[in-house]
């Protein structure tokens, strides 16, 4: 086909656009832009694509062969505006469930729609695992997105931070609907990507509902804009446009892309578009929208909207869009028949890719040396492990609250690590510990190693979030495919009077999430060597560093060399016996030691294991000593109830119960806060007296 040159006045377009000096809406009196007719046609199969597949996947759900979907029908416009316009194998994408047309124009092909639709093993983006319209693909760059609103946004910001640092020209693009700007993430990303100006678009598709609840009920922005409501920030660029418009949507995608590709910073896009469907096929917005109100978006039918105009500039024929609607059915019945009858997931993979299956881990040096050097606290171990790693990885990133020169931590296991390896690798990050942990994903998953801080344990569960639902699951929901190996450092327990939040253990509520490894040192040998480990892994860790014996002197040790390593999941025997076994971990490891020396003037023979790692657990260790001593006490700083000890008790009573001569005692904290007065705290956590006379008891059941 000959191409043909396309100009199109904004006046019949009516493209609005949000003036960055004053938020007040402007139009433009024209603007031209060159498509050719096969680019034209091009677009309207997309938007087609995308339409029909919405239609086809609800007529299966009916049918009962699937058993959800979520519409982006009313948004095709704008999509494939960006889709048409964006490179995905340079520029990142981190889509939200409605964007379907987009990931369309990306290379997701309509069979691997319907794999994911029916659940089946050849689903590129989960493997079965994750509900349709959740996207990731490897080969480009489209990393598994998740159900929770607004965590993918810090996770851009982190992929532009990449971007920015390795000096490349791209972009990477984030969406949601207006309703998750009412997230508090949402906030934190564009605050970031504001202060550093990185390359991020954000695009705010404004459909009017977040579910049944309006925009009117979600937004501060004035006359319920989104782009208004954020005019504070400087360096964002804000553009409102008509999504249904696409030619509207094209130019100001352009535009956008122009401007944060200058190194201007990033854009915040709001396009108006409609939702012609129910929020999903679990929902009916029959009940909650007046009936004249779908009458009238069902007129702004981007689609339509498509038609009409370009048959009426003579620039398309009906007789072409007739062959391409033949021609996306004829795909669409192909695509799912042949999904369909695709394998299913065997059920031998339902537990596999929890963690890193590559065998890395166990390729590496463990313990080659007997740690001999001057000894050191355990702060200066960690210190000393973090510079010799980023020596070792020059992807490797670190940063937090305060963790820069001249602070260097608040603990200064940071210190002079950004004046060695500059201010681009090693630098603050705002006070918001969302930020910290939803950027180093992103970070993650364009192949750097962050390595953060999170200041203080008390302070972390802004971040579970992501933690929880990103982190810890993107291997086992992307099929392996994509890795979020982050290592978060993060300063723990009591004994400091740091009550009621400086004071927290964490590790009883981490363990509970599959996909995530647990290491809790109680010296500085072991800190070093697990540390080390921890950042080499292809696994996201949670190093839980007890600042009670940063600096302690019975938790100094001879430091290792640069090549030790420590492998987690095994323990050690710090102390053999035959009367008791006690099973412990970071402060109170130490209280056990002492009490065991103790009794040893008393004549009683204890056997003490620092277990170093929650998660794995060396059980065989523990089980061992059982089978020997025939008695067992766990002892921990956490709480009583739910702490880690429980876990460890149940395992003991369930595989060595025939050994044992007295029941699984324990000793932890009482079920409370932990409180400021030195009296009140020895009145919550075990003390050495008290961990003394319960192992005492114990012998003498």
């Amino acid at each position: 086909m000959a191409k043909q040159e396309v100009t199109i006045e904004k006046s019949k377009m009516n493209k609005t656009k949000i003036d960055k000096s004053n938020g007040k809406l402007n139009k433009k009196k024209q603007s031209s832009i060159d498509l050719s007719k096969e680019e034209l046609l091009k677009a309207y199969r997309f938007m087609l694509l995308a339409r029909q597949i919405d239609t086809k996947a609800m007529n299966l759900l009916r049918q009962g062969k699937t058993f959800f979907h979520i519409a982006g029908a009313g948004h095709e416009a704008i999509q494939v505006a960006f889709g048409m316009q964006l490179d995905s194998s340079k520029d990142w994408l981190f889509p939200y469930y409605r964007d379907l047309a987009l990931v369309l124009c990306a290379g997701v092909t309509p069979k691997d729609f319907f794999l994911q639709c029916f659940g089946k093993a050849a689903d590129p983006a989960s493997g079965g695992r994750q509900l349709p319209c959740h996207w990731g693909a490897i080969g480009i760059n489209l990393p598994s997105q998740s159900s929770p609103t607004g965590t993918q946004f810090l996770q851009a910001v982190g992929t532009a931070l990449t971007t920015e640092r390795q000096g490349l020209n791209n972009v990477t693009y984030t969406s949601s609907g207006e309703g998750t700007t009412s997230q508090g993430e949402f906030h934190e990303a564009v605050n970031w990507a504001s202060r550093e100006k990185l390359p991020v678009i954000f695009h705010i598709e404004n459909n009017k509902y977040a579910i049944s609840v309006p925009v009117w009920q979600q937004s501060g922005g004035h006359e319920n804009s989104i782009s208004e409501m954020m005019s504070g920030y400087q360096n964002l660029k804000r553009i409102r446009v008509d999504g249904t418009d696409f030619i509207a949507s094209y130019l100001a995608v352009k535009e956008a892309i122009e401007y944060t590709k200058s190194g201007n910073g990033p854009v915040l896009m709001e396009s108006d578009v409609i939702r012609l469907h129910s929020h999903s096929s679990s929902d009916d917005q029959k009940k909650y929208r007046p009936k004249e109100e779908l009458e009238e978006e069902s007129k702004k039918d981007p689609i339509e909207k498509f038609k009409k105009q370009f048959i009426d500039e003579k620039l398309i024929t009906q007789d072409e869009i007739d062959l391409i609607e033949k021609e996306v059915k004829e795909i669409l019945d192909e695509s799912v028949d042949s999904a369909h009858k695709s394998s299913e997931p065997l059920e031998d993979s339902a537990e596999r890719f929890v963690y890193d299956e590559s065998g890395l881990k166990d390729t590496l040096d463990y313990e080659n040396s007997e740690p001999s050097g001057k000894t050191i606290v355990m702060v200066d171990a960690i210190n000393h492990a973090l510079h010799e790693e980023m020596e070792r990885n020059d992807k490797m990133y670190i940063f937090g609250e305060d963790i820069a020169d001249g602070k260097g931590g608040v603990f200064t296991a940071t210190k002079g690590l950004s004046t060695r390896f500059s201010h681009k690798r090693v630098f603050n990050s705002p006070l918001a510990e969302a930020s910290i942990m939803g950027v180093a994903t992103g970070m993650a998953l364009a192949g750097f190693k962050p390595v953060v801080e999170i200041q203080f344990g008390d302070y972390i569960w802004p971040a579970f979030m992501q933690l929880k639902c990103e982190v810890a699951t993107m291997r086992y929901r992307s099929n392996n495919e994509w890795t979020s190996p982050v290592v978060t450092r993060v300063a723990v327990g009591g004994y400091i009077h740091g009550g009621l939040y400086h004071s927290q253990n964490i590790e009883s509520i981490f363990a509970h999430v599959p996909g995530i490894y647990i290491a809790y040192p109680s010296n500085a040998a072991d800190a070093k060597g697990l540390l080390k480990t921890a950042i080499r892994m292809n696994d996201p860790v949670i190093f839980c560093e007890h600042k009670g014996l940063y600096r302690q002197s019975y938790s100094s040790a001879p430091e290792p060399d640069e090549n030790y390593l420590l492998p987690f999941g095994k323990a050690k025997v710090v102390r053999e016996g035959k009367d008791v076994t006690v099973v412990s971990y970071g402060a109170t490891l130490w209280d056990a030691v002492f009490a065991a020396r103790k009794l040893e003037d008393e004549g009683f023979s204890v056997e003490v294991i620092d277990i170093r790692t929650i998660v794995p657990l060396d059980e065989e260790t523990i089980f061992n000593s059982v089978k020997k001593t025939n008695k067992v006490i766990v002892i921990h700083e956490d709480t009583f109830t739910g702490g880690f000890g429980a876990e460890i008790a149940a395992r003991i009573a369930d595989t060595c119960f025939q050994y044992l001569d007295a029941p699984v005692k324990r000793v932890a904290a009482k079920d409370a806060h932990i409180p400021y007065s030195p009296i009140l705290e020895s009145m919550i956590l075990p003390t050495r007296e008290g961990i003394l006379k319960s192992i005492r008891e114990l012998l003498q059941y």
